[in-house]
């Protein structure tokens, strides 16, 4: 969702001027028919992700047309995690005729399809992507329902304090984790900036352990962690790092407080289930965007997704569905209000974007003068049962919070 450098968003930002055409897009006809470009990494290092994501999209045609009355045609490109890919198919779903684009998960590629949508004048709606390079250039094309890393943090350590006072604990000493790839170190450094500020917080981190997301073993780091006796583990991790470290924990028989996230994927979702099984699986937690379980729209989203995939649960892909499926929203609505697809006209619609009634967790649906929505909020989202469960915000809460939680030796087979 993150760790994309300046330099990283310059080289794809330059990379995607090198060969976008720098013509305007040719004024399209009014229409009654919005043809949205849909980028998104089916396959690659991000497939799973990408793939989760597709199916937000493919809900939408039939909702946004009971909602709006608006026929979404849907022109898919896979970006296979790839920033180069990204900027090519966005140009080629241009020339096919798309009048809005909509991705990319992945800061990089979605810096490269910004680039490509200011050139072409051609509107991008961001569904899920948090570098704050993205709003950060000028650009009038761009409109992103998705926070920024910086508030990902704050919101994230915000919950923490939130999850501490509903449980009446107040643990002392935190040692942080966390993978060493680019979203790893992003994340890390925005805690080391972030954290001595806030002095509601009650615990110090200890020790901070970097390890790589490509590792197979944990010992050493687990060992190292556990040797500090802190109360809980702060984690920024990714899927398979996170599944090795809770199994080398009940290895090396260290119960921790928690192991809490404070705005990484991973935990939450399906394979970390499968793989641990609810013994080894339940109590961690994210703090993380999230779906409101409570909300009206996730009612007509998540019976129009069981419809259309009776084999998956909504709750395991929430967040990938539910921004994906706002994004297409947006731009559904903002077609409305214009009553065209010319990029210019359809592009001052999403600027005056209001929508009150929305599925994920946050203020109205609003973007400021840089094409940031900066009303959505975080969830504290904690594993119980299997399932990621919302434990906080009170207003959106399906269980309680569980803080300590139960040592691994504690709990049911």
């Amino acid at each position: 969702m993150t760790g994309f450098t300046r330099r990283d968003f310059n080289r794809a930002a330059a990379a995607a001027g090198a060969t976008t055409l720098a013509a305007p897009a040719l004024v399209r006809a009014q229409s009654k028919k919005l043809k949205v470009g849909v980028l998104l990494p089916r396959s690659g290092a991000l497939a799973f992700i990408g793939q989760s994501c597709q199916r937000g999209a493919d809900i939408s045609p039939a909702l946004l047309k009971e909602m709006y009355g608006v026929d979404v045609e849907l022109m898919n490109a896979d970006i296979e995690s790839n920033v180069d890919v990204a900027r090519s198919r966005a140009e080629k779903l241009i020339d096919e005729g798309a009048q809005v684009l909509m991705g990319a998960f992945d800061s990089g590629p979605t810096a490269a399809i910004a680039q490509v949508a200011e050139q072409r004048k051609v509107p991008l709606v961001v569904n899920i992507a948090a570098a704050p390079q993205i709003t950060e250039q000028g650009y009038k094309y761009t409109f992103r329902n998705f926070t920024t890393a910086g508030e990902l943090i704050t919101n994230g350590l915000a919950l923490t304090r939130d999850l501490f006072q509903a449980t009446g604990r107040a643990p002392r000493s935190a040692v942080f984790m966390h993978v060493n790839d680019t979203f790893g170190t992003s994340m890390a450094k925005g805690i080391a900036a972030i954290l001595p500020k806030l002095d509601y917080l009650p615990f110090k981190i200890v020790d901070t352990i970097a390890y790589d997301r490509e590792a197979r073993d944990l010992s050493v780091e687990v060992a190292k962690a556990k040797a500090t006796n802190a109360d809980f583990i702060l984690l920024v991790s990714r899927l398979n790092d996170a599944i090795l470290l809770v199994r080398e924990l009940v290895k090396q028989r260290w119960s921790p407080q928690a192991v809490l996230s404070p705005g990484s994927p991973g935990m939450y979702e399906a394979q970390f289930y499968k793989a641990l099984g609810n013994r080894y699986s339940d109590y961690c937690i994210s703090n993380v965007p999230w779906y409101n379980p409570k909300a009206e729209l996730t009612k007509r989203v998540e019976a129009q997704f069981n419809k259309q995939f009776p084999q998956e649960k909504l709750m395991f892909h929430a967040l990938n569905v539910g921004f994906t499926f706002e994004a297409m929203m947006i731009a559904a609505d903002a077609f409305k209000r214009a009553g065209t697809a010319d990029g210019a006209q359809l592009a001052d619609a999403l600027r005056k974007t209001n929508i009150a009634e929305h599925m994920m967790i946050g203020g109205p649906i609003q973007f400021d003068a840089k094409g940031q929505n900066t009303h959505i909020a975080s969830a504290c989202i904690q594993n119980r049962d299997g399932q990621p469960k919302v434990v906080l915000p009170e207003s959106a809460a399906q269980a309680k919070p569980v803080f300590p939680v139960p040592g691994w030796q504690e709990r049911k087979a």
